[in-house]
């Protein structure tokens, strides 16, 4: 899922009964019986059009109607597909199909809504242009947007699964903290900035092997310093004692600092980085390795980068000797809402496709990875506009230009980091749901059939 790359500063096939996301334009939809409790029973005369029509064909159709502002037909054909192919217990395709109907209904909702406001209908009569957009059966609750907070606590829990079930997490901390080993080798001070440090479960097995590399040459083992950014103080404050109780157990001599950003957003990120450069740790003789895994797209704006383009100059002048960005291999930042759904609805496919190759269908893992992230990304990447929109992910090469441009540029990759992702790979996730490849000095992860 997550592409690893390092940068330093220039001055320095599926089952015939299984049905797969990646495979709905190929194949004819197989949803004739369900085992989802609240799904109808269908039979071949059952809406015969619709049944005919593959699933992601039916969802792209329904974008379009939104983007031509027909809502109430986009409405009557997203209750259609909810009922006949949408489940959130079924396979891989149905769950799939699920999630992107959620996140349309909410687009559906939210557009009906500012339609109203622009021309004074009554959505209780139905008055202006198209007609109340009520939740179809599949969502009971309202749909409103949750608080900052609370879905950020939701999010913290999910994290920790999704590090457990699939390979993501863990292949971008292990070829990030290879990078940041093999960069701050010789240095006796060791500052590492995490823009985004989560639980910090990237950092113990750096520390270890830090610590295990001074042993091994007989030599003082450097002082070490993390620098955590984050939005929940009292996590950031339990992830600091975990990191540090950790640390003492190896003999190191370690310092943790926090860094509270409340929405980790640009102004915050940039303040950020002001205060850290008028911070006493920073000090003359540390080498700083700064770290952004997942975070940089949250910086991306509709219409271009320049906001990111300060925070990376920002991060420029503190000179790092290293500069680790793992980031997400999609096109979800796309202005034209159409373009944007469809590279999500392959991008998220081939996400489930390796879910189902990996976790059985009884798996509450599997279920909370889903919903609890990505459902909400899908949900955020198709259903919402605007400021209210974050994940803006983008592709290597993007990524890449903007990066030389920052003025770094990128370190190649060490056969030692390749083989560690490989072994990774093989020995905790060995079915055919994940891949690896290498290209120039960037790692990727994903599905077999595609990139993620």
């Amino acid at each position: 899922m997550l592409g690893s790359s390092s940068y330093n500063s220039e001055e320095d096939h599926p089952d015939d009964n299984h049905s797969s996301p990646s495979d709905l334009s190929r194949h004819p939809p197989r949803f004739i019986t369900t085992t989802c409790q609240n799904q109808q029973h269908i039979s071949s005369s059952s809406s015969p059009s619709i049944l005919a029509v593959p699933p992601r064909q039916l969802l792209i159709n329904c974008a379009e109607l939104i983007c031509r502002c027909d809502f109430s037909s986009a409405n009557r054909l997203l209750s259609l597909i909810a009922s006949h192919f949408a489940c959130p217990s079924g396979d891989s395709t149905e769950r799939l199909v699920f999630y992107f109907c959620k996140a349309l209904d909410l687009r559906l909702n939210d557009s009906y809504l500012s339609t109203c406001s622009l021309t004074g209908c009554n959505p209780s009569t139905g008055s202006g242009i198209g007609a109340p957009l009520a939740s179809n059966f599949l969502f009971l609750q309202p749909l409103v947007h949750p608080q900052v907070t609370s879905n950020a606590r939701v999010g913290y829990l999910t994290y920790l699964t999704l590090n457990q079930v699939t390979p993501f997490i863990r292949f971008t901390h292990l070829t990030a903290n290879q990078a940041i080993l093999e960069a701050l080798e010789g240095y006796k001070a060791v500052h590492i900035l995490d823009m985004d440090i989560m639980h910090g479960v990237q950092w113990p097995p750096l520390l270890q092997a830090i610590a295990e590399r001074s042993a091994n040459l007989s030599h003082p083992a450097p002082t070490v310093r993390i620098t955590g950014g984050g939005r929940d103080l009292e996590l950031l404050n339990r992830t600091g004692d975990r990191i540090r109780k950790f640390a003492q157990s190896l003999g190191l001599e370690f310092q943790f600092h926090h860094l509270i950003m409340v929405d980790l957003n640009l102004p915050e990120a940039v303040e950020a980085i002001n205060a850290l450069q008028l911070h006493p740790h920073v000090q003359e003789e540390e080498v700083l390795a700064v770290n952004c895994g997942d975070f940089l797209h949250r910086l991306l704006t509709e219409y271009d980068s320049t906001f990111l383009r300060r925070f990376l100059y920002k991060v420029k002048t503190l000179n790092p000797r290293v500069f680790t960005v793992g980031e997400r291999e999609a096109d979800h930042n796309h202005p034209l809402f159409l373009q944007r759904f469809i590279e999500a609805l392959d991008h998220y496919g081939a996400v489930f496709d390796s879910l189902e190759a990996t976790l059985p269908s009884t798996s509450q893992e599997r279920v909370a990875v889903e919903e609890g992230w990505f459902g909400e990304e899908i949900k955020d990447v198709v259903g919402r506009e605007g400021e209210l929109r974050r994940q803006r992910h983008q592709k290597y090469e993007s990524w890449e230009v903007l990066m030389r441009s920052s003025g770094f540029k990128s370190l190649p990759l060490s056969p030692f980091s390749v083989s560690q992702a490989k072994l990774l790979l093989r020995l905790h996730y060995p079915s055919e749901g994940y891949h690896l490849k290498v290209f120039h000095n960037f790692i990727r992860d994903g599905h077999p059939t595609k990139v993620l």
